[in-house]
Formats: C-alpha cells, structure tokens, sequence
C-alpha cells in the first residue's frame, strides 16, 4: 500500500518507522524546516526519511494546487499525519478518497486542537494517551480507529512523559496499522458531549498568578517545562523562569501571594498554600531553587510576580 507521510516532532518519527515496519510502500514525508528559534529536541524526521531513500518536501503551504499535483502524481493509496502542524485540506485527503488517518497526542474527544499535552497537565489531568482516526473537515473530529492511553503520576511532566506518549504510539500502531493495511479497521464516532478544544499557547500563559492556587500554579509549570519555554515571574529587573516544583501544606491566610516563605528551601505562598521551587534559570543560568536567594538577594518577605 502506497503511503504519503506528513510527520514532524518525535511522534512523527516513531510513526515513520511503524509504517515501515508494517510494510506501508512510503513514498514520500511531508515535514517541516527546523525553525532556528525553536528548541529542537526531537530527531529530525527529514533526515531520516532521507537515510532510507525516500523523497522528502518541505512546503510552506501543502494544499497549493502545484503540490496537490506532485503528490497526486506519486499516486498514493493512503495518507498518514503525526504531529504535522499545518491542516491538510480536502484536495489532498480526495487523492486518496479520504482514506487519511491523524495521530493525536490525547485521548479524543478531550483536548483536541494545539497542544494537547501542555492543556492536559495545565488542567491536572491524571489519564493522557494517543488516538488514531480518520482525518475529516475540522481538525481532530474524524471517527477513532484506536486510543491508548497512560497514567499520569504526580512527579510527571511535559518532558517525563514524552516517554510515555511514545511507548503508547507504538502500541497503538502496532495493533492498528495490520488492520488498515487489511482494511479491517473498525471506526468509531467521536462523543461530541465529551469534546474539548483548546488553541495553540503563547508566551504570555506561562506567566505565573501567584494569587492562584498551589494546584493550579504546580500544574502549570509542569505543563511547560523544559523543553518547553518554562513558567515565568519576577523579582524586581530580573526574570526567572521555574522549571521544577512541588507543592506545599501552608498556612497562607494572613500572607500575600508571591511573598517569599523562606529560602533554603526556596518556598513561595500561593492563594491557597506554597510552592518549593527546586529548580530554576535567571539569563541564561541554571539554578538550584535553595541557590537563587544568594544569587539575587532574596530574603524571607521578599515578593516575586
């Protein structure tokens, strides 16, 4: 069965070598340039389609009428998108009567849309997962083919969990990708009572409200770190980005939020109790959480936001 391939990040990767490995005829990856502003800590998908001598593009736009033409020209069979971020339209998904599939990184109907990682820890979520289904009209809506998800533990991350999201995408395409290639796929509607959307995040979400709860301030900050750009707040001129925490049982009833409990450890009151940061970053430094009082001259009574 001859399969065309949009793919980027390392889910993107991971399903290139399943449909290799299950026997789909590649012949051609749509992918991404590396971005140099981004950080790229997944193996590019480009170079390794290449090393196994299959034709690579790299469009800005894929739904042009000229590339629409050069990938009808491969004459494909099947279409497959892993963590492809542009939408790939109708004209595309006819050249192969809709037979596209979409590997997405929650269990849908929850969390469709951008980053659905980031959103699910953001919202404490304790189940995460992969789903396969049918690519259709609206991103993320089409019939699922299979789902498998993960637990979530509570010392978890964005960056703990890339693990994770792996295994279950090889699972998944291990038990799915024998059936499409049988065409004994069994497809089922997505619940719309269920569904959630959410868009892509900017900069600006990362920015820490003290004034919420330790919960939720944790949660965030688990979301977005490293490799992702980090949760943000101030002291004075300088801004420091928090990479590790974890919560802590505090009396904060008579405190201001943002108000620095103690240094060693590094302790901040929250609306509802505090955080110990244990690790963090000012300019381009890497510090222990206990560290950044000396660092700065943080004291006790001190405010960050």
């Amino acid at each position: 069965m001859k399969a065309i391939f949009f793919g980027y990040n390392i889910l993107g990767g991971v399903g290139l070598e399943a449909l290799l490995r299950h026997g789909f005829d590649v012949v051609a990856v749509v992918t991404h340039e590396d971005d140099p502003n981004e950080n790229i800590y997944f193996e590019s998908v480009a170079e390794k389609a290449r090393s196994k001598g299959i034709k690579v593009f790299t469009p800005e736009n894929p739904n042009t009428p000229e590339f629409v033409e050069t990938l009808k020209s491969l004459s494909p069979d099947i279409i497959f998108s892993f963590y492809y971020r542009l939408m790939i339209k109708r004209k595309i998904r006819d050249l192969v009567n809709g037979n596209a599939y979409n590997l997405h990184g929650s269990l849908l109907p929850k969390y469709r849309g951008r980053c659905p990682v980031n959103w699910a820890f953001v919202h404490g979520e304790k189940k995460m997962g992969v789903t396969l289904h049918k690519m259709v009209r609206k991103a993320d809506r089409g019939d699922i083919v299979d789902q498998q998800g993960f637990d979530v533990i509570d010392c978890d991350n964005a960056s703990t969990v890339q693990p994770k999201m792996e295994r279950s995408a090889i699972v998944l395409l291990n038990r799915a990708l024998p059936l499409i290639l049988r065409d004994e796929q069994i497809l089922t509607p997505q619940n719309e009572e269920e569904a959630t959307y959410f868009g892509g995040r900017r900069p600006d979400d990362g920015i820490i409200d003290w004034n919420s709860s330790a919960e939720n301030i944790h949660n965030l900050i688990r979301a977005v770190t490293d490799p992702f750009p980090g949760a943000i707040t101030h002291f004075g001129d300088h801004k420091l980005i928090l990479w590790t925490t974890s919560k802590v049982d505090l009396k904060v009833s008579n405190i201001r939020p943002g108000t620095v409990i103690s240094t060693e450890p590094f302790v901040i009151a929250t609306g509802d109790g505090g955080i110990e940061i244990i690790s963090t970053q000012v300019n381009e430094f890497k510090i222990d959480g206990h560290l950044i009082s000396s660092h700065l001259d943080i004291e006790a009574g001190s405010i960050l936001g």
